[in-house]
């Protein structure tokens, strides 16, 4: 009888755990109320399908088309429209940078998001789904393509941004993609104009939303140790037509012209969720995620808010879009901010650092955390001549922000098996939410060591 009991207690310990170990399990208040998006072109499919979903949106955009937008979002029609909107998947859906029908996507997902906003917002909310891939194999190349490891007497004297170009040269769409912005970009139009920057941009756009990052972050933030190659870095994106222009107009004014725009409003919002600074980790990034940071950086390339390199120092790093707070009244320090985020903003240079040199930060738990703090202003050197061949005038810069890391005795973690301890790696961020599940956390874990325990008691009690 005994051994009838203990076999049934063993049979119901065995369905137990198997049932806290079904995806069934994960059921939780961390999962209460969300909804995986969809792209927002599918979204829109899905819409369309519901009769009261495909009406309520049909009235939104007659809301939105309207020439005064906050009267017509004020109309009891408009805002009945958009609660409804709101439990649709075009609320939540996302868009992917690059897929086929990207504009498409963008415009859909701020028919609805610019109906939530009153007014213009500082940082508005990226369309796009989040990078969940973090310390990739672009990571690891850019440490051999860089020469971590090396004889530091000849990684010392190697130019990595003309190692770049030579490698872009060695794959066939890179070389292509290439070859096309270059001759496009320095076409001259006439003796009074100098190229045609439309053409320009779509050309770069192409050259970076086709090209695998691998090469096109190489030729970006390649590492410097002289002005030569910090100048063929700069030099990257032909500056002289791409970048910049006879005056630097109001940043403020140069933001509205973008956000005209689906898809520079889309980029530069990315840029702003993926690489403002935050002091609230180790690297001044988001999430740390260093590779989201340059993804966006490269992304907003091609568009009204071009950034670039603006000088070629080797031993500082200060990127910016081609614009000046001038002439910004009492919006001085609105704009003012705005440049920041592009001037002084540690998140961007650790970034550039980290792939540049082909290492990152150890964020081990056992290591003490500290607080990133701004970093210094790097005084501005003046540039090179803009008229320099292509094979002399491409390049990357070493940063100096990240040093405070190793001074805080937090060591570069260079080996082949990459044992990154990044949060990513032991957490999952539902996209579009601050809550984060550990998988070695909560009540999902607690359960089978507790069914464990309550059966072996029952058993020993039985066998007494």
């Amino acid at each position: 009888m005994i051994l009838a009991n203990v076999f049934c207690f063993l049979f119901f310990l065995d369905e137990t755990l198997r049932s806290l170990a079904s995806p069934s399990s994960l059921q939780g208040p961390e999962l209460h109320g969300w909804r995986p998006p969809v792209d927002c072109v599918r979204a829109n499919e899905l819409c369309a399908a519901e009769s009261n979903c495909s009406s309520r949106y049909r009235t939104l955009r007659q809301c939105l088309a309207g020439r005064d937008r906050n009267t017509m979002l004020a109309n009891k029609e408009c805002q009945a429209a958009l609660e409804v909107l709101q439990e649709s998947p075009l609320y939540d859906c996302r868009c992917k940078r690059g897929m086929k029908k990207e504009l498409q996507c963008l415009q859909i997902y701020w028919s609805i998001h610019l109906g939530l906003t009153e007014g213009e917002e500082f940082y508005e909310a990226s369309p796009y789904e989040p990078v969940t891939s973090r310390l990739s194999d672009i990571f690891r190349l850019a440490s051999i393509f860089s020469g971590t490891g090396a004889d530091p007497a000849v990684s010392a004297k190697s130019n990595h941004c003309l190692d770049a170009a030579k490698a872009c040269n060695l794959n066939d769409n890179c070389k292509k993609l290439r070859s096309s912005y270059i001759s496009i970009c320095n076409r001259e139009i006439s003796p009074t104009e100098r190229c045609n920057r439309r053409k320009c941009h779509k050309a770069l756009r192409q050259f970076f939303d086709r090209v695998p990052s691998e090469y096109t972050y190489r030729m970006l933030f390649c590492s410097c140790q002289d002005q030569a190659c910090a100048e063929r870095r700069r030099q990257t994106i032909l500056p002289s037509c791409s970048y910049e222009d006879k005056e630097k107009p109001n940043c403020l004014d140069l933001r509205s012209v973008c956000r005209t725009d689906h898809l520079c409003r889309s980029r530069l919002a990315d840029f702003h969720a993926n690489c403002r600074a935050s002091y609230q980790t180790l690297t001044s990034c988001p999430a740390d995620n260093y590779q989201a940071c340059l993804g966006s950086y490269a992304g907003m390339i091609g568009f009204d808010m071009t950034p670039n390199y603006v000088d070629s120092s080797p031993t500082g790093i200060v990127v910016s879009p081609w614009c000046s707070c001038r002439g910004s009244g009492n919006m001085e320090e609105e704009c003012e901010k705005f440049l920041r985020d592009f001037t002084e903003n540690p998140c961007l240079r650790n970034a550039i650092q980290a792939f540049g040199n082909g290492t990152d930060v150890n964020l081990s738990p056992k290591s003490p955390s500290f607080q990133a703090t701004q970093a210094p202003r790097v005084e501005k050197t003046p540039s090179l001549p803009d008229d320099l061949s292509d094979s002399t005038s491409l390049g990357t810069s070493v940063i100096t922000t990240c040093t405070s890391v190793q001074e805080q005795g937090l060591k570069a973690n260079n080996s082949k098996e990459l044992s990154m301890c990044f949060t990513e790696l032991t957490t999952n961020i539902i996209p579009g939410s601050k809550k984060v599940i550990k998988p070695n956390s909560g009540p999902c874990r607690a359960r089978p060591s507790a069914a464990l325990t309550a059966v072996s008691f029952l058993m020993l009690k039985l066998a007494l």
